[in-house]
């Protein structure tokens, strides 16, 4: 039963190894990334599934875990801004020498710009599974006001903390609809989802935002909005960064940033690329693309058993069923990211998907509305 609580813990393993890489610099940016990457895909393809169910009786480990994923991804942010600075930032590489004896001012002037490139895309990476993955379980517990306060700081590391409001009173209620930002129509790449999701995304949030205002009578231009509260958090994490890295640290802390956004939005793409539902049908377990390969369901909280969650929003990811009968993304969830970036080969793999799923999931009515929109 011990290791069904640790196995929760993988996140904390891979951050803790971005931040040694960024430490040491040079080619072990690339070498750690590369490492990540390949362990995650072929983890998932090799380790198989796991469609446990256990019983947890302190269900408050999960949650200190949940909230550990900010202090862990402030550490992570700060390493990086350091990584590219000019200076020694707060004399943390001098004070690092002292206790450990290792010289990490020397390993970053001896990392080119080229390698604090893909430190970048690593890092953002990071930000996407320690940030976004945890915040969308925290902002999810709205019964708790201190999961939402902390999902929403750390969506604010990618300029995203209006995804606490659209996702759970948008998405959750239209997902499969044609009017709901994250679910992408078939014959959409992934490319224009990005853009397209996240405009919508923003602009849906914006409405929900204000009839809420428009509710208690506050007004939309104040404190009370939570979109532009989250805005400012977002601004005051940009002002820290360019204070500890300089330019060179704003503009690490924005590429990061951007990147996982982007991931949170391939990620949507993915989830439900080409379901539809008929207006008045329940959200199922159909109408979510599911997988329960093990590193995927490990390291990002079981996200991975996404038919279930839609089905069920309010439970508590360590609640979530394997839903063996829900249909299947081609592989875990980093390796289904990288199909979706080559358009070509994601269309022809999803073709023979969604024949599956038109045949075999949809309900009459989908069936039909299936037509119409051909």
């Amino acid at each position: 039963m011990l290791f069904h609580y640790l196995k929760f813990s993988l996140f904390y393993l891979l951050s803790v190894l971005t931040i040694i890489a960024l430490l040491a610099g040079e080619d072990w940016i690339a070498l750690s990334y590369l490492a990540v990457s390949v362990f995650i895909i072929a983890g998932d393809a090799w380790f198989g599934e796991d469609t446990s169910a256990p019983v947890y009786k302190h269900p408050h480990i999960f949650t200190a875990q949940l909230f550990a994923a900010l202090p862990l991804l402030c550490v992570l942010m700060f390493v990086g801004t350091w990584s590219v600075s000019a200076t020694d930032t707060l004399g943390f590489g001098h004070w690092f020498y002292t206790l450990s004896g290792w010289d990490i001012n020397q390993n970053k002037a001896a990392t080119s710009d080229w390698q604090h490139g893909i430190a970048v895309f690593y890092v953002g990476l990071m930000v996407s599974m320690i940030g976004t993955v945890t915040a969308h379980e925290l902002v999810h517990r709205t019964w708790y006001r201190p999961s939402v306060f902390i999902g929403r700081w750390l969506l604010a590391f990618s300029f995203d903390s209006s995804f606490s409001i659209e996702h759970v009173y948008g998405h959750h209620n239209y997902v499969a609809h044609s009017h709901d930002p994250a679910t992408a129509p078939r014959g959409r790449n992934v490319y224009q989802h990005i853009v397209l999701s996240t405009l919508a995304g923003n602009k849906s949030a914006w409405r929900i935002e204000g009839q809420r205002l428009k509710r208690r009578q506050q007004p939309i231009w104040s404190w009370h909005n939570q979109i532009l509260r989250g805005v400012a958090m977002s601004l005051s994490l940009l002002g820290l960064s360019f204070w500890l890295g300089g330019v060179a640290g704003l503009l690490f802390f924005i590429g990061c940033g951007l990147w996982a956004k982007a991931l949170l939005e391939i990620v949507n793409y993915m989830e439900h690329y080409g379901l539809v539902r008929a207006e008045g049908e329940p959200v199922l377990p159909r109408h979510s693309w599911n997988t329960n390969k093990k590193m995927s369901s490990w390291a990002m909280f079981n996200l991975s058993r996404h038919s279930h969650h839609h089905a069920q929003g309010h439970i508590p990811f360590h609640q979530l069923q394997a839903m063996p009968h829900a249909p299947v993304m081609p592989t875990g969830y980093l390796g289904t990211i990288c199909l979706t970036l080559l358009p070509p080969l994601w269309f022809k793999i999803m073709a023979k998907k969604l024949h599956d799923w038109d045949n075999n999931f949809a309900s009459e009515s989908e069936r039909r509305l299936l037509q119409r929109l051909k």
